[in-house]
């Protein structure tokens, strides 16, 4: 049977958790991995274990470790929802579910950046996910500063941008319709 990996891309407060559970409550047989809920868990109970600087590879070690056992173990959809703004490791992520089969698909929420500083501005999200940051401020700022590139039509099989949250109902249903194609 052939499956959809579908890989959220943006910046923080861009939408990638809303779209992901969003799909899917619409996408038969699948599963959101969320890196945020991971890094809150480490830092709840495992904080002593955080590298204290460079990469937090206890929680990429989680986050593999579930979707190992999804590839593996299930036969499940996955929708990888974390920010995915590095270039190489995406390409990389999306090698490595290409070599096992999967349909890929990028979401690139690629909201204005008026809009994110409005919404986290008035965000109410729990700060325990953290590691170095203290606000969802300094984490978009630092979004802001940095330099990734844009996903491409060329990275997956499909490549859907969303610049509006009008936009997410219409690449919900054109996901589903692929998935459904698959049957």
């Amino acid at each position: 049977m052939k499956r959809l990996v579908i890989i959220t891309v943006g910046k923080t407060h861009s939408g990638k958790t809303t779209f992901a559970r969003g799909l899917e409550q619409q996408l038969y047989n699948s599963i959101v991995i969320d890196q945020d809920n991971h890094a809150e868990f480490i830092n709840t109970y495992y904080r002593s274990l955080l590298p204290q600087k460079g990469p937090n590879t206890i929680k990429y070690a989680v986050t593999q470790t579930i979707v190992d056992y999804a590839v593996n173990q299930t036969d499940f959809h996955l929708i990888l929802c974390n920010s995915n703004r590095s270039e190489r490791a995406r390409l990389n992520l999306l090698k490595n579910f290409k070599n096992k089969g999967f349909i890929t698909i990028l979401v690139h929420l690629d909201i204005p950046d008026h809009i994110l500083q409005e919404r986290v501005s008035s965000s109410h999200r729990s700060t325990a996910i953290f590691r170095t940051a203290s606000t969802f401020e300094e984490v978009l700022n630092r979004q802001q500063a940095e330099s990734h590139s844009d996903p491409i039509e060329e990275e997956a099989d499909y490549l859907f941008v969303i610049k509006d949250t009008e936009e997410i109902q219409l690449v919900t249903s054109r996901i589903t319709d692929i998935a459904n194609s698959l049957d």
